[in-house]
């Protein structure tokens, strides 16, 4: 009987684990799509709003010339001037989920079109947290390609 009941309700619970992660894997999308469309449009405030600085935080950026440089994280909310907002698009595509309760490490690549249709290849690491409810963006790898 105890098994019986035991099978049940994980039969009626286990779903919901894995629609929490795909609502989370949805929430989390959406803030790397606007993270990036507002970086683009020069939407600072909008911007700002997807990421969470802490003092952990890291952002590490390798050029396709082999180069490596950190961008400091405080850049993300207070951009210096010139930095933001010249235009362009973008896309994600091959997502990669790690989702553990309050943090998650997400890869993907990027196809980054400025507004003179020069297109830009990366891959893409991002870490994320769940700040009072809503995931943002706590630090990222970026690295150049040539495809």
């Amino acid at each position: 009987m105890k098994t019986t009941i035991y099978c049940i309700l994980s039969i009626c619970i286990l779903p919901f684990f894995g629609f929490q992660n795909k609502d989370d894997e949805t929430a989390i999308k959406k803030v790397l799509e606007t993270e990036s469309a507002t970086w683009r449009s020069g939407d600072i405030k909008a911007h700002a709003a997807c990421w969470h600085i802490q003092p952990y935080s890291k952002i590490l950026v390798s050029t396709t010339e082999g180069k490596c440089f950190d961008v400091a994280p405080e850049n993300m909310i207070h951009p210096p001037s010139g930095k933001l907002g010249d235009g362009g698009s973008s896309y994600n595509l091959n997502y990669q989920f790690s989702i553990h309760d309050q943090s998650a490490w997400v890869s993907h690549d990027e196809v980054s079109l400025s507004k003179d249709n020069h297109k830009t290849y990366s891959h893409e690491i991002r870490l994320l947290e769940k700040i009072n409810g809503e995931w943002k963006l706590v630090g990222q790898s970026i690295h150049l390609y040539q495809p």
